[in-house]
């Protein structure tokens, strides 16, 4: 049988969904074919252009307007707008003969099964025999889907769940049909994590399937704890977001960004379909939702939910909260619980959860009625929607952004501690879960040789989870690997002769301890090992250097320490370049400041796709110390060419810096130079970043690695360059466009990229403007302003501008 290669697919309906869809398969390179609907009538604009029903225009005016909208929407569901060529537009009538052409159609029009299976009659009219054909449906049974339709439709066939929004949600729901070819199932859960970068969950064909069967009970649960509790929403969103590992939307904020309607459809779908679910009254709507149905306090969409954004008298806006007694919105109130309190130094989300339900507080009840519930709805639910109990974890994690799922957390608190909790509620576990503890087993999960096991229902053992074999998962490798660790980093060896150093550092922030430990990392590898990598798996790879050390040297005017400390960073970077192993930087997430010049300055950049770079120190009132306004002055000399173009260069290299500029994933931060092209890689699936990574520092060695050569050859601009730079910025504070101190910043950052004020251009080497750029740095640290804006920066989080 001939390999199957996905080289351009059809997505058939191009609404929120379907846009998002040919989006992100356009992302990863693939030809797209985008159709929808024609109109039945001209709008006015069409009929004052003298239009008609026939004009392509007018006949593409759907698809074109959906696609337009989403390219527009924000976060943008496209790695880089050029990707978006990939995609072509059509209409269903005059361009569905063009599936013939095409590997895989996913179907994503509207959730009604009599419009889905009239629209796969078509299809298959077109289809070539072989051809993939999913629905992307949230609920409709797949096995209703594909009857009537010919044998080899129906082996090709299944549901393929995308969770909204594409590019970003990970969850890829796989839900066979009755006669679903196993060939294609194997495929597409490969293809969904291989090259869409997802989490696949094959599912089983049940209401909602894994995802939305517990989200929306979990939501649901909520819903009526809020009242039982009396509890307020931002009570709830308090402790069910950040400090339990969800996303800072939590609850309330997100069912207002998905849509109360949306949540009451599915919730509804599955109160109908799912008569013989023991929880079955959780999915009743309570009072409160259906008096907001009636008013279309939808959410976001109808500019008001659960939080609804007003315009006050002095012009400002204010966030209103709705008070669920009274159902009028009023001033959010600030939620405060001791036993939160308990957990403020507790960093790791999964060690809080066992001091969460022992709180003695509403939020500790809160949380041991929401996690009883949550653990008995879960351990019933198999082998109903899932016969693993790993795939409801996953799927919970990729679909709803959570940290941790329900049998992980479980896990956290204890498989014993649970039951009580669930007993103290009046409900139980089902009973395999006492059956697993009966047979020796007393966790859900074990990690054995750096791979995770999980509890096997049918075989009543611990059995280890395939597909790890492309992914190297430092949890799991930490301590048995560990070569080295202080505060700041942890070394473990990932084999082969290739070492990673793994930051450990709040936010990953980089200060002396993690300068030691890079450095510590480079002596290792450079004595026993062959090359090193630097990336983690937390939240953000770095968010720069620790402000909050700069500001105490600073303060304290100890500029002789802080002079010593810039020099170490520095020094750091260059030893990242000029070591005799090669180096890799696997930046993902947040890659700002420190870390961004790490990455500068490392031998190669795997990236994963959703990595947002740049050198944001004008926000603290610095310029790049750590080397990054070395290297982008670097980085502009090596694009220069004859005449003008070297000032227009360097000056885009200087906005990058003086704007703060930052990527919006990690294809963009090639625009800025950040990354390079035809040396910097981009991994989709940032679970094979590691292993990506390390296969890229070990083919360097194995290639025959040399140590750089130190760089002399750089060619700096001198006054031709620090004059124009000059006259910018003073006609910029000029017009008030920026400040008279972020005109000192920015004619600092001039200085240093012009090489200084020299006669004339003059080759340098990096040790020359990494001086400058130390010296530059170091002066604006005695600048009152920066004081003012580092400190502002370490209380709010936030820049200020002055």
């Amino acid at each position: 049988m001939s390999k199957r290669r996905i080289k351009k697919v059809a997505v058939i309906g191009s609404g929120i969904m379907g846009s998002g869809i040919a989006c992100h398969f356009a992302n990863i390179g693939v030809d797209v074919l985008l159709l929808d609907i024609a109109p039945r009538e001209l709008t006015a604009k069409e009929e004052a252009k003298k239009l008609t029903l026939n004009d392509k225009e007018v006949r593409n005016r759907i698809v074109n307007d959906s696609l337009t909208a989403a390219l527009k929407s924000k976060p943008s569901p496209i790695y880089h707008q050029k990707f978006a060529s990939r995609i072509t537009t059509g209409n269903l009538e005059d361009d569905i003969a063009k599936v013939k052409d095409v590997d895989w159609i996913i179907e994503v029009v509207v959730e009604r099964l009599d419009i889905k299976k009239q629209v796969f009659e078509n299809l298959e009219k077109h289809r070539t025999p072989g051809t993939l054909i999913t629905s992307n449906t949230s609920g409709i049974p797949i096995h209703f889907m594909s009857e009537g339709r010919s044998e080899d439709f129906q082996k090709h066939f299944c549901g393929t769940h995308f969770f909204n929004p594409a590019r970003y949600l990970k969850l890829f729901e796989i839900i066979p049909g009755p006669k679903t070819d196993q060939a294609v199932l194997d495929f597409l859960n490969e293809y969904g994590e291989k090259f869409l970068g997802k989490t696949s969950v094959i599912a089983k064909d049940t209401p909602a399937f894994i995802g939305n069967r517990v989200g929306i009970f979990s939501i649901q649960s909520l819903f009526h704890a809020v009242k039982d509790l009396d509890l307020t929403i931002e009570e709830v969103d308090k402790l069910s977001g950040p400090v339990i590992g969800r996303p800072k939307s939590a609850t309330f904020r997100t069912v207002d960004v998905v849509g109360l309607d949306t949540l009451v459809h599915v919730a509804n779908g599955i109160r109908e379909n799912c008569l013989k679910d023991e929880r079955l009254e959780l999915f009743e709507l309570p009072d409160f939702i259906n008096t907001m149905m009636e008013n279309k306090w939808l959410g976001s969409k109808t500019g008001q939910g659960f939080y609804k954004k007003v315009r006050k008298d002095d012009g400002s806006s204010e966030i209103l909260s709705l008070d669920l007694n009274t159902l009028e919105y009023r001033e959010k109130k600030r939620a405060n619980f001791a036993t939160l309190e308990l957990t403020k130094t507790v960093d790791k989300v999964i060690d809080r959860f066992k001091i969460l339900v022992k709180g003695k507080d509403k939020a500790g009840e809160f949380y041991r009625k929401s996690f009883a519930a949550l653990f008995a709805y879960v351990s019933n639910r198999i082998p109903e929607i899932a016969d693993d109990l790993y795939k409801i974890d996953d799927a919970m994690k990729a679909g709803f952004g959570w940290e941790h799922g329900p049998f992980q957390i479980w896990d956290a608190i204890g498989v014993e501690n649970g039951i009580e909790m669930m007993k103290a509620e009046g409900l139980e576990p089902n009973a395999w879960v006492n059956d697993m503890l009966a047979s020796g087993n007393k966790s859900f999960y074990t990690v054995k040789e750096g791979a995770t096991y999980a509890y096997d229902i049918q075989k009543k053992a611990q059995v280890k989870i395939p597909g790890q074999d492309s992914f190297i998962i430092l949890d799991n490798i930490r301590k048995s690997n560990e070569v080295f660790k202080n505060s700041g980093v942890v070394i473990e060896d990932l084999g082969d002769g290739i070492l990673n150093c793994e930051f450990q550092s709040k936010m990953n922030t980089i200060g002396g301890d993690v300068l030691a430990g890079l450095n510590k990392a480079i002596d290792l590898a450079e004595k026993d090992f062959d090359g090193l990598v630097v990336g983690n798996q937390a939240a953000n790879f770095s968010v720069g250097a620790n402000i909050g050390m700069i500001f105490m040297m600073a303060a304290e005017q100890e500029y002789d320490e802080l002079n010593m400390a810039i020099k170490y960073f520095q020094d750091t970077m260059m030893r990242m370049r000029y070591s005799s192993i090669p180096t890799i930087s696997a930046p993902h997430g947040m890659a700002l400041g420190g870390g961004c010049e790490l990455s500068l300055h490392a031998d190669k950049v795997v990236a994963a796709a959703e990595t947002y770079m740049g050198l944001v120190e004008f926000g603290v009132g610095v310029i790049p110390g750590g080397g990054g306004s070395k290297e982008m002055a670097l980085r502009a000399q090596d694009l220069f060419e004859k005449g003008d173009v070297q000032l227009n260069i360097l000056q885009e290299h200087f906005l990058t810096i003086g704007m703060a500029k930052v990527s919006t994933s990690a294809y963009e931060a090639f625009d800025l130079n950040l990354l390079q092209k035809g040396k910097d890689v981009v991994v989709v699936n940032k679970d094979r970043q590691i292993a990506v990574a390390k296969q890229h520092a070990k083919l360097m060695a194995d290639s025959g690695y040399t140590q750089p050569v130190k760089r002399t050859d750089i060619k700096v601009l001198g006054k031709q360059a620090l004059g124009m730079f000059l006259v910018g910025t003073d006609s910029m504070q000029d017009s008030n466009y920026i400040s008279e101190h972020d005109m000192k910043i920015a004619n600092k950052l001039a200085y240093v990229m012009a090489g200084g004020d020299l006669s004339e251009p003059t080759l340098v080497n990096e040790q020359y403007l990494l001086d400058l750029e130390r010296e530059a740095f170091l002066s604006l640290c005695t600048e009152r302003k920066t004081l003012e804006r580092i400190q502002h920066m370490l209380k709010t989080g936030k820049p200020l501008r002055n």
